[in-house]
């Protein structure tokens, strides 16, 4: 086909609604309706190859009999070099329906990207759907088109978060940047590379890009003559704040670079960015102004040592690097500038545990400070705890097992393997040395774990391994695997005493059929109250704590929980769905319920840690799936921990 061929099947296949008259396709083509008529009977031969016919209705017109696949597989295959890709589209439409100040029609779109308007009907949803979390939305009328509504300063927030339309490449590189030129992003990095130097701050790598598609953005959207506009009374504050004697300085380059002058309510714009933007450190002292971030960090550690147990007001390193990371978060939420975590659903599946006491301690505080901190910004909180506990447990002495030494050989041999085994292991305790008829009285003078002895012993109850009074290589390596089973073995009587203590077979529910997992969360929390484990509020509470934010942990699992001063008596409440159901953005087909007191909130961590262990066993989830009662339940997950094992 020639260009002409090619241009008018374009047209019949992006024109569906009813058909094209010969005149009017002449008039666009520019040539002959009899050129028309003989264009038309070389489609006919091109498309006899496809599921498409053309269809010439006298009085009526022309149109293809098409389906929506074939319809897409020619104009792909036609316009190969010419289209876009689906991503690239969408991103591409997002960004024009964020910067035109006009209704954009379908068919523009349609005759742009060389697609069909149901395509493109299915791109305006996915960009309606992706713009609620910058409370923006898209109104589209007939025949005049679709327009995004709301304010400038969210519509510059969803072109800085662009990249995030498409997930599958938001982890590859920062799409926004592609908009600007080379030389723009240049200017903006050095402007702010000089910034840094001169005010001794330090932003975060994420920062920096975060201010630097900032920059760009404004810079463009001065040029389209879309401004911001700021209230007098965040004006006089802003004014106030050090941040925007530093965006003053910052704009002079930009305002030389690029020929623009920016207005006071763009200082302003930029001062909040500053205010917002993660630090890699800040003194104490330049913190002193910001009492609202000094206050959230001392109510949110002591909130997080009352509901873990764990002794967070003695670690200053703790409240030092919450005190900077705070600072943003509050600024962040005040003027509306969200975040995405990257690292979200790992927080959730690697620390359940913590992440569940921090959004509870942050729900607790919600009302005395009047702001309600996301979970993607939480999940940053969550590093900060988790590393405390690593700081606070490496601090603790280990462990020791303590040993008693039955020897043969006398005392003198018998010192000599005692000074050997405390040089190399640190964690057995000698506590005597004895012969072998000394055993009985010895243990009742001295509290030991096992036995060390260089002779069988026949008559004792207690565990107990023989090595050579030598003490060679492999009696070190028997002794090492020996302590090690000693340990797990106490860690599986514990913890299995622990979990199943818990799990009772009338709070376990089989075959759930529900279609929100609200409704799952609800069900458990009144199962609970009917049996007198909570109180009425726990069936509020862990529902409020399901909307805030979605407690799936992977591998099918989510772990719903309310507040623990509104338990009575500590308990698990398990449901086996039916069907899997969608979870936040997972599926989910086996809920467990935590309803931990206060009292065993050392407990919960074992808890939780054997359920996140459960996540990376699917054989094991399945067969718990598939479990018919209480009884084959309970033993699909003991086989589970002893196989651990």
């Amino acid at each position: 086909m020639n260009i002409r061929q090619k241009e008018l099947l374009r047209i019949l296949l992006l024109h569906e609604e009813g058909a094209v008259q010969i005149k009017d396709l002449s008039e666009e083509l520019d040539c002959s309706e009899k050129t028309v008529r003989n264009d038309l009977d070389r489609l006919e031969e091109f498309l006899q190859d496809s599921r498409a016919n053309l269809l010439r209705k006298p009085g009526i017109g022309i149109s293809i009999d098409i389906d929506e696949a074939e319809r897409t597989e020619i104009l792909r295959s036609l316009f190969s070099n010419e289209q876009k890709t689906a991503e690239e589209r969408l991103f591409e439409m997002a960004f024009q329906l964020l910067t035109s100040t006009k209704a954009i029609t379908l068919q523009y779109w349609a005759e742009r990207y060389y697609v069909p308007k149901t395509a493109i009907k299915k791109d305006i949803d996915t960009i309606t759907y992706w713009l609620q979390r910058f409370d923006l939305e898209i109104v589209s009328k007939q025949r005049i088109g679709s327009q995004i509504k709301g304010p400038e300063l969210k519509k510059r927030n969803a072109m800085a978060h662009l990249s995030e339309l498409i997930p599958s490449l938001s982890n590859k590189k920062n799409m926004v940047l592609d908009l600007f030129f080379s030389y723009e992003i240049l200017v903006v990095k050095e402007a702010l590379k000089s910034l840094q130097e001169k005010y001794s701050i330090g932003f975060t790598d994420e920062a920096l890009d975060s201010l630097l598609v900032h920059a760009l953005i404004m810079v463009k959207r001065i040029r389209q003559k879309s401004p911001v506009f700021v209230q007098a009374s965040e004006r006089e504050t802003a004014l106030k704040r050090k941040e925007y004697q530093y965006a003053s300085w910052f704009f002079n380059p930009l305002e030389e670079a690029f020929g623009l002058t920016f207005p006071e309510a763009e200082r302003i714009y930029f001062t909040w960015h500053l205010i917002s933007g993660k630090r890699v450190e800040e003194s104490e002292q330049a913190l002193q102004y910001d009492q609202e971030s000094k206050e959230v960090v001392l109510r949110l550690v002591q909130k997080m040592e009352k509901l873990t147990l764990f002794p967070f007001e003695e670690d200053s390193i703790l409240q030092n690097g919450l005190a900077v990371h705070m600072h943003s978060v509050i600024s962040r939420i005040k003027y509306g500038f969200p975040i995405t975590n990257p690292l979200l659903a790992n927080i959730k599946k690697m620390y359940p545990y913590m992440f569940s006491m921090v959004i509870l301690a942050l729900e607790e505080m919600k009302d005395k400070f009047g702001f309600d901190i996301p979970e993607d910004e939480a999940a940053y909180i969550v590093l900060h705890f988790q590393a405390s506990i690593e700081r606070l447990e490496g601090k603790r002495k280990v462990e020791k097992k303590k040993a008693l030494i039955v020897c043969h050989m006398g005392i003198g041999m018998s010192h000599l393997l005692e000074a050997k085994i405390q040089q190399q292991y640190q964690d057995i305790d000698i506590v005597a040395c004895i012969g072998k008829a000394e055993i009985t009285d010895a243990l009742k003078d001295h509290q030991a774990d096992f036995i060390i002895s260089t002779v069988p012993l026949e008559k004792t109850d207690m565990v107990y391994i023989q090595i050579s009074p030598l003490f060679g290589q492999e009696d070190k390596n028997n002794l090492s695997r020996f302590v090690d089973k000693l340990k797990m073995n106490r860690s599986v009587q514990q913890e299995q005493s622990i979990f199943s203590s818990f799990i009772v077979p009338e709070l376990v529910f089989f075959n759930i059929e529900k279609e929100h997992r609200y409704q799952v969360v609800e069900m458990l929390a009144i199962a609970l109250f009917n049996k007198g484990y909570v109180k009425k509020e726990f069936i509020h509470s862990a529902v409020n704590r399901e909307r805030n934010s979605a407690t799936a942990i992977g591998g099918g699992i989510a772990i719903p929980h309310g507040d623990p001063a509104m338990i009575q008596k500590t308990v698990l409440a398990i449901a086996i769905l039916k069907e899997p159901i969608e979870w936040g953005n997972e599926q989910v087909s086996l809920v467990f319920m935590l309803a931990i007191s206060k009292e065993n909130q050392r407990e919960i961590r074992n808890i939780i840690g054997r359920i996140a262990a459960l996540s990376e066993s699917p054989m094991v989830v399945h067969e718990l799936i598939e479990a018919k009662n209480y009884k084959d339940f309970i033993k699909v997950l003991e086989e589970m921990h002893y196989n651990k094992y």
